[in-house]
């Protein structure tokens, strides 16, 4: 039996950030893709966790045994989450882009000089400029892969144009944090590994909307950041378990030669890996009713499902009165018709105000959005708009209500006016 719809309306409470006032109207957080609120359930963990078993791990006393069993359940909540064959496969760091850096050391160490590896103009410069560097430093050629320019997205026959027998890594975004297309990455993966080259997948925009499967798309490295999917500031990168034993880290001695301890450096931030812990029961519970244990499998993608056909309504909501004003200019997937693939962010511009502009006026209003190029360099300088000061970034999340998309609408359809 299919679960009901979900109901933000209930859930609200759970966030102490959305009963914030101005002028006395509830603040709206459009600003979602930068970073999502928490549920009041993650941050009595993370308190504690402080408060009561704070130490390191290793110990055979009763706070460091502690330490190693929450960090356990959190590693394998991620494991179920984005259905990994083994907790060893995931680990911790201070976030993506921390992670990534480290990675691509690591895996330019296997490069030679005229190796070549590709990266594309949708995604967000963690994704890119890690690579970039490493291949300069190993006398490695980068590709570049530019999105389609009608919905921005990724086009097979593109990347098989680029790709070639010294192809060592492809560098891919699930979804576009700048204009919210998701990409669909099974084809492109299958590609690169037809000519032998890994590939590193960045998650982070598309973790809070959609279901993450690495054996399905058989990627060799996924990575994602907890507080875009209303955790704390804490990175997460998945690899194959055989790339992670065989692979150098960068690391001090002594330490774990076994993953994931192997790519874990200095003392972890455990208190937020109690938040993610928290935070993945959080939307576990959300699908509770498909599996008793909020944990699992079963229940993260149940409540996930429930959250990405919440967030289609308010996709649909916004495009329509989107659609009613003049002046806006939205870049990539307008389509009604094709919400699966795009998440509910929005890039656009709007005649008559500059991007920084809009923004301001929204904040008076209480609204809160972005605006520039959200590290989306890539796409930004493909479209030609960095010099009119990029895009206006509107966002939302499982927790947003049709109203507010509602007032969102009617705010920037007034400041037209």
């Amino acid at each position: 039996m299919p679960l009901p719809p979900l109901d933000p309306h209930r859930l609200r409470a759970e966030f102490p950030a959305l009963a914030r006032l101005h002028d006395g109207r509830p603040v709206i957080y459009a600003d979602a893709p930068g970073g999502t609120q928490v549920p009041r359930t993650v941050t009595a963990a993370m308190t504690a966790y402080l408060e009561t078993s704070n130490a390191n791990f290793g110990g055979v006393f009763a706070t460091s045994r502690e330490t190693g069993e929450l960090t356990a359940q959190a590693r394998a909540g991620v494991m179920h989450l984005i259905n990994a064959a083994s907790a060893q496969e995931i680990v911790f760091g201070q976030n993506m882009t921390s992670l990534t850096f480290a990675m691509s050391r690591a895996l330019a160490r296997t490069w030679q000089p005229g190796d070549e590896v590709i990266v594309t103009t949708l995604d967000h410069d963690a994704n890119v400029a890690p690579w970039l560097l490493a291949a300069e430093e190993r006398g490695v050629i980068v590709r570049t892969l530019a999105c389609t320019p009608d919905d921005l997205s990724l086009a097979l026959d593109g990347l098989t144009a680029l790709l070639g027998p010294r192809t060592r890594l492809v560098a891919l975004g699930h979804a576009s944090n700048a204009v919210g297309t998701i990409v669909d990455l099974a084809p492109l993966i299958a590609a690169a590994h037809r000519v032998g080259a890994l590939v590193y997948v960045a998650a982070v925009h598309y973790a809070p909307h959609g279901v993450i499967d690495v054996r399905a798309l058989d990627c060799d490295f996924l990575a994602c950041s907890a507080y875009k999917f209303c955790g704390p500031h804490l990175g997460i990168l998945y690899g194959r378990l055989a790339l992670l034993e065989s692979l150098t880290a960068y690391k001090v001695r002594p330490s774990s030669a076994l993953p994931p301890g192997k790519w874990e450096t200095g003392t972890q931030n455990t208190e937020a890996i109690a938040g993610l812990r928290a935070c993945l029961a959080y939307f576990g519970g959300l699908g509770a009713d498909a599996a008793p244990d909020p944990l699992s499998r079963a229940a993260l993608v149940a409540g996930m499902r429930r959250i990405v056909a919440h967030e289609a309504t308010l996709s649909q909501r916004f495009l329509a009165g989107l659609a009613t004003i003049p002046g806006v200019h939205l870049y990539g997937i307008g389509d009604p018709t094709r919400l699966a693939a795009r998440t509910p962010t929005f890039g656009f511009t709007l005649a008559g105000g500059t991007p920084r502009q809009v923004s301001e006026r929204l904040a008076a209003r209480g609204i809160f959005v972005w605006d520039g190029h959200f590290y989306a360099k890539g796409v930004i300088d493909q479209l030609g708009i960095a010099e009119q000061g990029g895009l206006i970034r509107i966002g939302f999340a499982h927790y947003h209500t049709l109203d507010e998309v509602d007032r969102v609408v009617a705010a920037v359809s007034e400041i037209v006016g």
